[in-house]
């Protein structure tokens, strides 16, 4: 605890716990939770990362966010428990996440990779729930964990291509579905992250990216490169399409 207190006091602007590896896993998000309250800095959590639907630690993050009025400030990630729910038992714990602003972030490239090994056959996916989480109003957002490392052995650091991945593992496919897609790994992901001066408007930062495509659905079903950024008004990139030749 001394070590993260002399992080927040050198100026760390989030704290980050693990509580499933820890002998008092409670514990751990009680002094989490005093710090973040005490710095008033944002809390985020990797969480429930097994298939064993007991045990689970959500409920008592939910109940501290509560205590500290600390909605909309602390983030969950994986919480693979919640795949093994039944969907009444799940829609019961999303209205609770609503209600006390907690946020959920999926991890497909890790959560397929790692969930479900002790399984040889009829193995599960092992991914959260985001559809049914939106629709009891949680805010969710799609990312990546590691990119080659044991846990994450491969990737591009697209998170396109993670919102495409998801899409398969969920079984979306509608463009109203595809664009959820793509506001889990954008807009959604900003009110995660409390970006107050997100999207293109009159007086906020000219940071974009821009896509070759006729629609939104179209970015996430087809993993589709960017073409063209911008950053505070000044191209930082851009991207022509590769030609093809005849053989």
């Amino acid at each position: 605890m001394a070590l993260l207190e002399e992080a927040l006091q050198q100026g760390a602007d989030l704290l980050g716990g693990c509580p499933y590896t820890d002998s008092l896993p409670e514990k751990q998000i009680d002094t989490l939770f005093e710090l973040a309250s005490r710095y008033d800095v944002n809390l985020d959590f990797h969480l429930d990362f097994d298939l064993d639907s007991r045990n689970m630690l959500l409920p008592y993050v939910i109940k501290i966010t509560e205590k500290y009025n600390y909605q909309q400030r602390v983030t969950v990630g994986h919480v693979t428990k919640l795949s093994t729910l039944p969907q009444d038992e799940l829609m019961v714990i999303a209205e609770k996440m609503a209600l006390a602003g907690v946020h959920l972030t999926a991890l497909p490239s890790t959560d397929l990779f790692l969930m479900g090994r002790e399984f040889d056959h009829n193995i599960p996916r092992g991914i959260a729930p985001l559809m049914s989480l939106v629709k009891a109003g949680v805010n969710c957002s799609i990312s990546s964990n590691n990119i080659e490392n044991p846990f994450t052995p491969y990737g591009d650091c697209s998170q396109v291509r993670q919102a495409n991945l998801y899409a398969n593992v969920a079984q979306l496919a509608t463009k109203k579905e595809l664009e959820q897609c793509l506001k889990w790994v954008s807009s959604d992901s900003a009110k995660l992250m409390r970006l107050v001066d997100y999207g293109l408007n009159v007086n906020m930062p000219a940071d974009a990216v821009f896509f070759p495509v006729d629609n939104r659905a179209e970015i996430v079903a087809t993993i589709q490169s960017p073409s063209l950024g911008i950053k505070n008004g000044k191209v930082t990139f851009t991207r022509s399409d590769a030609l093809m030749y005849p053989p």
